[in-house]
């Protein structure tokens, strides 16, 4: 079975999304899953402990080279997720992605057209996209 596509997931959604289809519904259900989707990961630090955090001042001297910062730039989390915990938080990203589809289809934005611009933006900015 291939992947869907973000516009059949979108028409998908459109399809399933009964109860909440106000615009002040979807609102606050994306707000919810998000503060669930982090609250997952922060979980997986202090329940499980199967990931850590060391988060320390990012070291990044002016002039340093890409690869250079590359390698000396952390991503401040240690370990893996183990299987529950990459379970759980999958789960609740793919409920905000659920929500942020029906904001979309609210709105009459497609999924896809975002998809595109963020990545020609990406493209044309490079490393200065989100400084």
């Amino acid at each position: 079975m291939s992947a869907p596509s973000l516009q059949s997931f979108q028409e998908q959604v459109s399809d399933l999304l009964l109860r909440h289809r106000s615009l002040l519904d979807v609102l606050s259900k994306m707000g919810q899953t998000n503060a669930a989707a982090v609250r997952s990961v922060t979980k997986s630090v202090t329940e499980c402990g199967c990931i850590e955090l060391h988060a320390t001042k990012q070291d990044f001297e002016p002039g340093m080279d890409l690869q250079h910062a590359k390698e000396t730039i952390a991503k401040h989390v240690h370990g893996e997720l183990c299987e529950n915990c990459k379970e759980s938080i999958i789960n609740e990203l793919g409920r905000n992605l659920f929500y942020m589809s029906a904001l979309c289809n609210l709105l009459g934005i497609q999924m896809d057209e975002i998809v595109e611009r963020e990545s020609q933006k990406c493209a044309t900015l490079g490393l200065f996209n989100l400084s």
